[in-house]
């Protein structure tokens, strides 16, 4: 039998006609920083199961410069998004249980990038995750697609992503709300992706 071609990616055209993607609102996008607020989030992590995430590090525009990252690292539930600042004092123990844990299923785009950074600034172990841009490849494509890519193809939306953001310095003691916005979208839209090519399933 003759070999299916790949199905065709969406073209920049095409991903710009689409409705835009149905972000979290800025009231359910949280910073954590006080025990109250990393209980509070642990337990609706731990209760979601399969979550959303993702990390962001500050860019470096020199070859070879150390990298430094990650500075933020996102978890998203289908209505929460959680935010954590990697150099926020009493974040450890969260982090080693949402980021070790088997409770708690990890679903994103690139983790083979997340694992080694992670390793090595906080000596984490990334737990059970799953990789959705592999699932979206099954569909007939080519080659592994990044988030973007993805919302357009699974979900039919467009889905942005500033630039200005992703070159951001997110070392930034404060974030700003545009990159709040940033940090939880990828995290968010890779937990819709993963749900809707799972549903039924």
């Amino acid at each position: 039998m003759p070999k299916t071609p790949p199905l065709p990616r969406p073209t920049p055209e095409q991903i710009a006609a689409l409705p835009a993607y149905d972000a979290l609102p800025a009231s359910r996008i949280h910073v954590l920083r006080t025990p109250e607020q990393l209980s509070f989030a642990h337990a609706a992590l731990r209760q979601a199961v399969h979550v959303g995430f993702d990390t962001e590090s500050k860019p470096t525009f020199v070859a070879g410069a150390p990298q430094t990252g990650p500075e933020v690292i996102q978890f998203a539930t289908l209505t929460d998004a959680f935010i954590v600042q990697t150099a926020t004092p009493g974040v450890d123990d969260f982090l080693r249980a949402t980021i070790e844990s088997d409770d708690i299923v990890r679903v994103g785009f690139g983790l083979a990038s997340d694992r080694p950074q992670i390793h090595r600034k906080l000596g984490l172990t990334l737990g059970r995750s799953i990789d959705v841009s592999h699932l979206v490849k099954q569909l007939g494509y080519k080659d592994a697609v990044g988030v973007k890519t993805a919302v357009a193809i699974v979900l039919g939306r467009r889905f942005s992503k500033s630039k200005k953001a992703t070159t951001s310095n997110w070392a930034n003691k404060t974030l700003t709300p545009q990159q709040l916005q940033y940090a939880a979208n990828d995290a968010h839209a890779s937990l819709l992706v993963y749900q809707a090519l799972t549903a039924g399933g």
